[in-house]
């Protein structure tokens, strides 16, 4: 059967979004593995920041790129949604027009399935507009949403309008659901403890190459209490780092791709296992290559070697999960790094060549029941040991450690409206963190960093 399916990556609907070298890559993987197994793929991606007929326009702000791939999104000011009326902020709509949108579904052949996936959980009315586009254009065709909302939020995604909602990884129930709905077999399966097994991303869908996220493993062998990794994966597996540098010098080869961005939740935990080999294996393949690591990697992880050879290889984005300087709290939420640990990593990352301003940290800001102060000295002792303090807004997700908490101290109904997961609210903000605390505290990360901080 030659089957044609229409994949679609969703508009972001939010007060905020900036592109830190992000791609669908689940969607993208998705389309390798339909393709190798005889299906017609087609394709639109509505983040695309460079559609040809995106123009200058009073109502559309016009993304500023960088060459590395990191940027803003093209986006236009829309209603904020009945819930959020109330925040004093514009809603904004990041990626293509409508217009462009309806004029690239029209210009496809009807699709036998069209599949769409699904991010953050607050990002669900831009889900809920695209599903309700696709359905006008093409009444009768079968539409699938998965993802990590429909994963996180089940409930919630059975009213999106589509009509099928696909929970856990796209390669463990697209293929029994196509067989169901199609009677497709596909023949080509990858090993899902294998993750050497599956194909490249299509990234040639992407219409313009300038940077390709890499992944070397799922999931993460930590339970942090405010993640959800251990939900959107079953186990942590890992790749071979030989066959990782194997594909960054088939990406830099093929379109000539020279920045890189890590999504992993734990690239460099074990680093002899992983970093330390593929490091090295970057560097006698001489691939002149950077590396973005927005995602958060585990500091505790670095010593003098790993820390060298981040430098050599060209990590140029360098983020850190920390997330509080308070001991209780650390064990309370993972244990993944003490305060003498953090001081040692650092101190690693400054003898390779990293400045204060290179060395990103993230804290978390706005968890159940956490005090102004605690970020505050922790942003002190951040800054004290020679790095760069980072807000990360803690938003609640369904599942974690910390729901029942963020539940029953939000002011909001977290519980069954997800647009308040929106960490740009404070959902549990409280009278010991306001959002007034907040904006000082996030002044005090834009204060100028000396080399030697005190």
């Amino acid at each position: 059967m030659n089957c044609h399916i229409l994949l679609i990556n969703p508009w972001i609907y939010d007060f905020s979004a900036y592109d830190f070298w992000y791609r669908p890559l689940g969607l993208l993987s998705l389309a390798s593995l339909l393709r190798m197994n005889g299906v017609r793929i087609s394709w639109i991606d509505c983040l695309d920041p460079d559609h040809p007929d995106m123009h200058h326009g009073s109502h559309v702000r016009m993304p500023k790129r960088k060459k590395s791939g990191e940027g803003s999104y093209a986006s236009e000011r829309i209603p904020n949604p009945p819930p959020l009326s109330h925040i004093p902020r514009h809603f904004r709509r990041y990626g293509v027009t409508p217009h462009i949108f309806l004029s690239a579904l029209n210009a496809i052949p009807k699709p036998d399935v069209i599949m769409i996936s699904s991010m953050m959980t607050y990002w669900y009315p831009g889900v809920f507009d695209t599903i309700h586009l696709v359905k006008k254009t093409f009444p009768g065709v079968p539409v699938v949403l998965g993802g990590n909302y429909v994963t996180l939020c089940p409930g919630h995604a059975s009213m999106s309008g589509a009509d099928f909602c696909l929970s856990g990884s796209a390669e463990s129930s697209v293929p029994s659901f196509l067989r169901d709905l199609l009677n497709m077999e596909m023949t080509f399966l990858p090993d899902l403890q294998d993750l050497d097994s599956y194909p490249y991303p299509a990234y040639d869908l992407i219409r313009k190459r300038d940077c390709v996220p890499i992944l070397t493993s799922r999931g993460c062998p930590y339970h942090c209490s405010y993640c959800a990794s251990h939900i959107l994966n079953d186990s942590f597996r890992r790749r071979n780092p030989f066959r990782v540098a194997d594909e960054i010098e088939y990406w830099y080869s093929r379109f000539g791709i020279q920045n890189f961005s890590f999504y992993d939740d734990a690239l460099l935990v074990n680093a002899p296992e992983m970093a330390v080999p593929l490091l090295h294996e970057i560097i006698r393949r001489q691939l002149p290559v950077q590396f973005h690591c927005p995602n958060g990697l585990h500091l505790r992880e670095i010593t003098p070697e790993l820390s060298s050879l981040m430098y050599r290889t060209g990590f140029r984005t360098i983020r850190f999960g920390f997330e509080t300087s308070d001991s209780i709290r650390q064990k309370e939420t993972g244990g993944k790094i003490s305060n003498d640990e953090f001081i040692e990593g650092i101190e690693h990352l400054k003898l390779a060549g990293y400045r204060p301003q290179d060395i990103g940290v993230y804290i978390l800001c706005g968890l159940p029941g956490q005090p102004a102060d605690e970020v505050r000295e922790s942003i002190r002792f951040v800054r004290s040991s020679g790095a760069r303090p980072l807000l990360a807004e803690y938003s609640p997700i369904p599942g974690s450690a910390l729901w029942n908490d963020a539940v029953a101290s939000s002011p909001y109904p977290i519980d069954t409206e997800p647009l308040f997961h929106n960490n740009t609210l404070l959902p549990c903000k409280s009278a010991s963190l306001t959002y007034g605390m907040y904006q000082t505290l996030k002044m005090m990360t834009r204060l100028p960093l000396q080399p030697e901080d005190p």
